[in-house]
């Protein structure tokens, strides 16, 4: 349905039910709809897909959005025909003939945005397909989604992206938008490179996520951390786990669900129907805990993830920034809680090292796991460590991490470094954190006896500090860069050449002092930091609406954030509106959901002010 509104912010209000555009939002609109190219890098939950949607209704002909995600197809979809807005999908989901179907919308003129893979979009019989199109009822623009897809350097690489440039040889006359979360200039350079974007406009969003509480903590006991932090803060809300191996997935998931939470692993070891089971459940069911290896969550629209834990430490700040981002898109309070130990460093290493790739590709990777360690051990605003890596200024402490809301302690720690350090060198460079620790406490184990290490200096010099202080110290030398996981001889750690002027005492070292997490307290309901109500907080009428949603959402075989976001609902239950007209005014109600659901929703806030 292409809209008979003919401003941006005409189809913004009736068809999308949003008062206001965000950010930039309007400037990309308006520079795809004149006939543009645009590159926008916008964080997740950020609106990107507004910027494509929309000005595929303002121009004639059909919007091709390419999207590497099946899933993601089917969810937008789904979500644009609850608009009214003509939308489909062509991949290798569909039988034979619903394609057949598609494709004759396609030549007849019939669809607004057509979904596709780039496997499907590069077949010359499309092609020769969109020429057909292009010369009847014309092509309005053709939407490149996940465009750091294109990167070689990114974990999510296509090699079909890069052969997207034919859009250009072939349909000149078609704006071309790309777009990606991917925040770091070299895949920037390179998405503008390999697409032959050099004359499109580059809009360039903050990539803070104020909305989402960064936290770390010293990996002990990482189950019942992670079980304790669940059963505290989020024990009836939807969250993401992500693990290292699938051995870990399978494991999490089992011993979540023994404590009765509703938790599904996901990853490549399971078969591709029980992938798309649980994917499904976890976008169509309201508290389910996807436990997954970093193969899920790419294009996963589900707004109202309520908390992201990494139990395993990611491999680079890019990643973590990715995954942390699936967390709070809907823009309401999200906790983002890692953690992490001094093992996740030496067996992230150990995977790269041993990993097939090139040299230049693994130093690549080290300096971007060395980044995301820093950021670990850093006492800074969170927010302002992550923005500064991607190139980005923040205004102050953002008082929305462990580090401002907590302030951590340090100490110095240059004659703590050195005995460490000392140890490292006397006991031959070849041993792990857990042996040198007990030479510093000089325990006479079976290995200090094997090895003579009860001779050295070093034996029992470090008894004022505890084990765990020690291996605390050992995790921020390595992270500092002082020492580093030595792979030939299994992780034993051996001195880098930064730890030649500390030995000689010609510089100082200022540690963190570990803390305790803190539990984050509920929100007030005022403002920005509003969230969902939840567990005890819950009233009657947040209950009622969540309940009408799913009825909805299951009748029509949808998730029920396509029906309507929590935070379309959450002001619905503040501002309780008495009639369609004040119900479209809430934000997210355009005027094709008013019509549908509309009296639906108002029933229900009737039903409970008359109880």
């Amino acid at each position: 349905m292409k809209s008979t509104a003919v401003t941006s912010s005409a189809i913004l209000q009736d068809v999308f039910g949003y008062a206001h555009f965000r950010g930039e939002q309007q400037a990309i609109v308006e520079q795809i709809a004149s006939g543009g190219d645009a590159l926008v890098l916008m964080p997740t939950g950020g609106g990107k897909s507004l910027c494509y949607q929309i000005p595929a209704l303002m121009r004639p002909g059909v919007g091709i959005v390419i999207s590497p995600l099946i899933a993601l197809m089917q969810d937008q979809v789904d979500s644009l025909r609850q608009l009214g807005v003509n939308a489909a999908y062509l991949n290798s989901s569909l039988t034979t003939e619903t394609a057949r179907e598609v494709q004759g919308q396609l030549l007849r003129g019939e669809l607004d945005l057509l979904y596709i893979a780039p496997e499907r979009l590069m077949n010359a019989n499309f092609l020769g397909l969109l020429e057909q199109i292009q010369s009847k009822t014309g092509l309005a623009l053709f939407a490149i989604d996940e465009a750091h897809c294109v990167s070689q350097w990114g974990h999510d690489f296509r090699p079909e992206y890069r052969e997207l440039t034919i859009l250009r040889e072939r349909f000149p006359a078609v704006p071309r938008i790309a777009l990606t979360a991917t925040a770091d200039a070299p895949t920037r350079r390179e998405i503008v490179e390999r697409l032959s974007l050099e004359q499109a406009r580059q809009f360039v969003s903050s990539f803070d996520r104020p909305n989402i509480r960064y936290r770390i903590t010293i990996k002990s006991s990482v189950i019942n951390q992670l079980q304790d932090f669940i059963r505290k803060e989020h024990p009836q809300d939807a969250g993401i786990v992500y693990c290292l191996s699938r051995k870990r997935v399978d494991e999490t998931a089992q011993k979540l669900r023994e404590q009765g939470w509703d938790a599904l692993p996901y990853h490549a070891g399971l078969d591709a129907a029980t992938r798309a089971a649980n994917q499904s459940r976890f976008l169509r069911e309201e508290g389910v805990i996807m436990v997954a290896t970093v193969a899920f969550g790419m294009g996963i629209d589900k707004p109202n993830v309520r908390f992201v834990a990494h139990i395993d430490l990611p491999k680079s700040m890019e990643g973590y920034y990715q995954e942390t981002g699936r967390g709070g898109r809907d823009g309401l309070p999200a906790d983002a809680w890692m953690a992490y130990g001094l093992g996740d460093v030496v067996s992230m290493r150990q995977m790269l090292m041993q990993g097939e790739a090139p040299e230049e590709r693994k130093r690549v990777e080290l300096q971007k796991l060395d980044a995301l360690l820093g950021f670990c051990e850093s006492t800074e605003c969170r927010h302002q460590t992550i923005l500064r890596y991607f190139g980005e200024a923040h205004p102050g402490n953002c008082n929305e991490c462990d580090n401002c809301l907590t302030p951590v302690q340090s100490w110095d720690a240059s004659r703590e470094a050195q005995m460490a350090l000392s140890c490292v060198y006397r006991t031959g460079q070849r041993f792990g954190v857990g042996h040198l620790v007990d030479v510093l406490l000089g325990k006479q184990t079976e290995r200090t006896t094997k090895f003579g290490h009860q001779q050295l200096s070093t034996f029992g010099i470090g008894l004022e500090h505890t084990a765990q202080q020690w291996s605390s110290i050992f995790r921020q030398l390595v992270a500092g860069g002082f020492l580093e996981a030595d792979m030939e001889a299994y992780g034993g750690l051996r001195l880098t050449e930064s730890a030649r002027p500390v030995l000689k005492g010609e510089q100082k070292v200022s540690l963190r002092r570990d803390a305790e997490p803190v539990k984050r307290a509920r929100e007030t309901r005022e403002g920005k930091s509003r969230e969902p109500f939840s567990g005890a907080n819950e009233d009657r009428l947040w209950l009622a609406l969540k309940a009408k949603r799913m009825v909805l959402a299951r009748e029509q075989g949808v998730p029920p954030y396509v029906i309507f976001h929590d935070s379309t609902l959450l002001e619905m239950h503040d501002q309780r509106p008495c009639s369609l007209t004040e119900m479209g005014r809430i934000s997210g109600v355009g005027q094709g959901k008013l019509t549908r659901y509309g009296d639906d929703f108002l029933k229900v806030i009737e039903d409970i002010a008359n109880r």
